[in-house]
């Protein structure tokens, strides 16, 4: 039997309104596209906003929504200290939703995009380990394995060992990485596709 995709769907009682809201996107050059189970839409294959019902509202999320003027004091950081450039406009009836004023942002964050504006992730510092790093200097044939693969998958390795705390844990866990380095497989390989 076929695994069902589950679409993230807690819009039911908002359909109304996303229509709404979807209608006034189509306006402009936005592309629609499905991500993680919602509505995005995209300017050169990059997501400019979303739309999405929730409990108690609806809205407009913008992924650059930091950037955005925000005249009307309508923008809101979902996750105050966490999220860096997304902002999300709520409604809680078709009634909030001014055609003019929604146009208005979502030109402005078309026209954001376009200009290049955006957040960069920030590069965390990959942990270190000692015991690992010890272990890699006096093995030059598993160091030498190490070195092929890619940062990601080094530094997936990296963390492994780190967040070991005891020193039982940490030979434990070297024991259990040494084989699939030297077959040159990732702490991770198993699980993607």
């Amino acid at each position: 039997m076929k695994e069902e995709k589950r679409i993230w769907d807690k819009v039911n009682q908002w359909e109304n309104e996303l229509r709404i809201l979807r209608e006034i996107i189509q306006k402009t050059e936005l592309v629609e596209t499905n991500k993680w189970g919602g509505e995005v839409y995209t300017v050169n294959n990059k997501n400019v906003l979303g739309i999405g019902g929730f409990k108690n509202y609806f809205v407009i999320w913008f992924w650059n929504g930091v950037f955005l003027k925000d005249e009307a004091k309508v923008l809101v950081n979902a996750n105050e200290g966490v999220t860096k450039g997304l902002r999300q406009w709520r409604f809680t009836s078709a009634a909030d939703v001014n055609e003019k004023l929604v146009l208005h942002y979502i030109n402005e964050a078309i026209s954001n995009e376009k200009a290049g504006l955006s957040i960069k992730p920030e590069k965390k510092e990959a942990m270190k380990c000692d015991f690992f790093e010890s272990e890699l200097n006096k093995d030059s044939k598993l160091n030498a394995a190490f070195e092929k693969f890619s940062p990601y998958k080094q530094k997936e390795f990296w963390e492994f060992m780190a967040t070991a705390k005891q020193e039982k844990t940490k030979v434990t866990r070297l024991e259990k990485i040494k084989p699939m380095i030297m077959e040159g497989l990732g702490l991770n390989d198993k699980y993607r596709k």
